[in-house]
């Protein structure tokens, strides 16, 4: 683990949970693309560079999951590095209690204000700020999370982000976690016809060829709006359709997974209702979900 990964001329990544890219500019520069999941993530990235004789100038965050920022403010700390995100991400990196905040809906209770939902907060800049390196193509690429983008560096290696997840990942676990249904099925369709010398997802192996991965993604995502629709035959109340896709889908509940499986529901639900596929009606102080049969 932490092991480092030729992918381009210039370009390489380190082999990590969440993986990290790096791109070499001029002299000993060098870019990140994401930071790992936390402080022991930012030492290990440190002690790549150093082995390099690399000198770190920015990182280059594709979104604010906490699994992506969590060595930004270590790494910052010791670099002086800038940081940079897109649009929204880069309030979220700076203000990390929003994740957790906009996960329950609420204020977060203690079980839900720890690193893997709360990054340390780092000082992080929109992509449109002066230095951010014009070599390196900003591709949006919404729908995982609010405003996510991946990275083009000039050898021709893709840097996915949370786009897509492992053939293994929807095999274990079936519901993963996405913000915006309609933004990430148009996210795959371009993703599908992208060219690239290499893609890189966060959470999957490096391919040259990303189409088919891309399209079990896509059929996850319908399999799951249909399973959605079936169960709201009956009309449910929003705990009881969660317990049924918990029940389903054999997750383990717990605080974590309740906030992360519960807001991407929400996040179908809302995507169905505005296609007309489900629609919702008040009994009882209740909200109920109807399938539009």
């Amino acid at each position: 683990m932490f092991e480092l990964v030729q992918a381009g001329e210039r370009t390489f990544y380190i082999q990590a949970p969440v993986k990290i890219g790096i791109y070499k500019a001029g002299g000993n520069d060098v870019y990140l693309i994401d930071s790992g999941n936390d402080k022991d993530a930012g030492r290990k990235v440190r002690k790549v560079l150093e082995q390099n004789s690399w000198n770190l100038k920015a990182i280059l965050n594709t979104h604010s999951n906490a699994d992506h920022i969590g060595g930004n403010r270590y790494l910052q700390q010791q670099y002086g590095c800038k940081i940079y995100a897109p649009g929204i991400e880069a309030a979220f990196t700076k203000h990390t209690l929003l994740e957790p905040s906009f996960l329950y809906g609420g204020y977060p209770f203690k079980e839900l204000r720890h690193k893997f939902l709360m990054a340390a907060p780092s000082c992080a800049e929109d992509v449109t700020a002066p230095g951010f390196p014009p070599e390196i193509d900003i591709i949006p690429l919404p729908g995982h999370f609010f405003d996510m983008a991946g990275y083009r560096t000039p050898d021709g290696t893709v840097f996915l982000a949370d786009c897509l997840s492992s053939q293994p990942a929807l095999e274990k676990y079936g519901l993963t976690f996405l913000y915006d249904v309609a933004a990430y099925l148009d996210t795959l369709h371009r993703v599908s016809v992208m060219q690239a010398e290499l893609f890189v997802p966060s959470h999957a192996d490096a391919a040259r060829d990303i189409r088919p991965l891309a399209r079990l993604n896509e059929e996850k995502i319908l399999e799951i709006a249909q399973h959605i629709k079936h169960i709201c035959e009956v009309p449910q109340t929003f705990e009881s359709l969660l317990q049924k896709l918990f029940t389903q889908y054999q997750l383990d509940m717990s605080f974590e997974q309740y906030v992360l499986i519960g807001s991407t529901v929400r996040s179908y639900l809302a995507w169905l209702k505005d296609r007309g596929e489900i629609c919702g009606s008040f009994e009882d102080y209740q909200l109920l979900w109807n399938a539009v049969l």
